[in-house]
């Protein structure tokens, strides 16, 4: 079975950094993402995808991403569910993160220095630069 999943997208607000009770890391963030065509009005409309970022990314995440950053995210889909305090199953759906390729610089895009992109992940929660912006290696 495979649940896998890539999204590129701007973040709607900066990611929020907390700790659980054991220490581990938690980025929680939304991401904007473009739908492939456009409403009755002409305007193209977005869905607005909860991301979970864990440990050392989490980290990295939180104190480098700010809202209106353009990222490639790639992780697994989770869903689970809960009781709800005045009776009733609630069902949240969050995308945790494996690893996030930050697509443009912090100030957005230059004209003329375009090396700013880098990736962060759990294959080792290396720093990697790509030496563009990244927007050819698009990893799918």
């Amino acid at each position: 079975m495979l649940n896998r999943v890539i999204l590129i997208g701007r973040l709607t607000r900066d990611p929020e950094l907390r700790y659980t009770s054991n220490g581990n890391a938690q980025a929680r963030f939304t991401l904007a993402v473009d739908r492939d065509f456009t409403n009755q009005q002409g305007e193209r409309e977005a869905d607005f995808i909860p991301i979970v970022a864990w440990g050392k990314l989490g980290e990295i995440v939180a104190h480098n991403l700010v809202k209106g950053r353009l990222v490639a995210v790639e992780g697994k889909i989770s869903v689970r569910s809960y009781e709800a305090k005045e009776g009733g199953r609630r069902w949240v759906t969050d995308i945790n993160a494996d690893s996030v390729k930050f697509l443009e610089p912090k100030g957005g895009f230059s004209s003329g220095n375009r090396d700013d992109s880098s990736s962060f992940g759990d294959k080792g929660n290396n720093f990697e630069s790509s030496g563009d912006d990244g927007l050819d290696e698009v990893p799918f």
